[in-house]
């Protein structure tokens, strides 16, 4: 598959990933979908390393850069399910698209970078869409606090972080496979870490109800990660971020097919997703 194409094959995973942790987290709870979602994530591409040859041999420096994704990646699972859980799939999602803002902030503010036109067009359209989508959403969401959204942002800093450094180690090796699995195991173990050491059990819900909705959200977001890991492999992030960041659209056509029940979509969040998804790609074109 050519990068473009697979890049957004995985915006359509992560978003089903997304809408079906939406449908669980009726029943459950974010650690909960976290805690699913990792699960598979590492015993379904471990189970793909081994049956494809073993481990490879790859470059220490990409193993410990794909072991720091892969913490950071933990993060981007819970605070992005905390997001569905508190705001909505359309709306996290929005918000969670970000990221590449957020990598040019950090690119003209600490590397020195000049922003052009279409960073700065970019960005404006971002801030409108976020406005558009976080203008009282009390009306649709009567549990509503504003700091619900710093979940779906927070997410976005740290993927916006993760891309060049995913793409820095596959450069080193390019074993896409075996450094998602990496990712997922990294993650798993921290999140048992994390439920140990914090008491964190007593956050896990199992009900029957949640059960086929997050193991969708497992597959859907392991399919995604390991899929963007192979189109940075495949193409360089300008090619792929833009395509993989279109994912809120398809997460919006999820909520209305699939969602109908549990969230309201109005014109703001519609207009705030398209504002937010053109500015996002303007970004990534113009950085």
């Amino acid at each position: 598959m050519s990068a473009p194409f697979t890049a957004l094959v995985t915006a359509v995973f992560y978003a089903a990933a997304l809408v079906s942790a939406r449908r669980g987290l009726k029943y459950s709870t974010p650690a909960t979908v976290t805690c699913v979602s990792a699960s598979v994530h590492a015993v379904t591409l471990w189970s793909a390393v081994f049956l494809t040859g073993g481990i490879p041999e790859v470059s220490p420096v990409a193993v410990s850069l794909f072991v720091l994704v892969g913490v950071t990646q933990l993060g981007v699972r819970l605070f992005a399910y905390t997001g569905v859980h508190k705001i909505g799939a359309s709306r996290s999602s929005t918000l969670q698209s970000i990221s590449p803002l957020i990598s040019a902030i950090i690119a003209i503010s600490l590397l020195r970078e000049t922003a052009g036109a279409a960073v700065l067009s970019g960005t404006l359209l971002v801030v409108i869409g976020i406005i558009l989508i976080s203008w009282r959403p009390e009306e649709e969401i009567s549990s509503f606090r504003w700091w619900h959204l710093l979940f779906p942002l927070a997410a976005a800093c740290l993927t916006g972080i993760n891309h060049p450094i995913r793409r820095y180690a596959l450069s080193l090796s390019n074993q896409p496979l075996f450094f998602a699995a990496l990712m997922g195991s990294v993650s798993l173990g921290g999140l048992l870490g994390y439920l140990v050491f914090f008491s964190g059990f007593r956050r896990l819900i199992w009900h029957r109800k949640a059960l086929v909705p997050f193991l969708v959200t497992g597959v859907s977001e392991t399919l995604s990660i390991l899929l963007i890991i192979t189109a940075l492999s495949l193409g360089p992030v300008v090619v792929v971020a833009p395509i993989a960041s279109t994912y809120p659209v398809w997460a919006l056509l999820g909520t209305v097919i699939f969602l109908r029940d549990f969230e309201r979509i109005n014109w703001r969040t519609v207009l705030g997703t398209l504002s937010v998804v053109t500015g996002t790609i303007a970004i990534h074109l113009g950085h």
